[in-house]
């Protein structure tokens, strides 16, 4: 079996967000849900719920997303 990026999908408060996606990537995500359900041997999710973890995982992975995130974070020379 496949070994997905993503694992069981945590129950969290979720902020809204509408964004529409083309037929091909929801069908995709259908087809991961599908997957991931028999990986995980949990129901299969709405595929909507997969796009955020698959987002944050991307977010995660990404060193120069990362490096420039700690770069905004430090504090200025000169404050407290």
């Amino acid at each position: 079996m496949a070994k997905l990026k993503l694992g069981a999908i945590e129950d969290d408060k979720p902020t809204k967000v509408t964004h529409e996606l083309p037929a091909s990537v929801h069908r995709d995500l259908v087809a991961y849900a599908e997957i991931l359900a028999q990986e995980t041997g949990q129901p299969p999710q709405d595929p909507a719920k997969l796009i955020a973890p698959m987002l944050a995982r991307f977010m995660a992975a990404d060193r120069s997303f990362r490096k420039a995130r700690r770069e905004r974070q430090r504090p200025r020379g000169g404050e407290g």
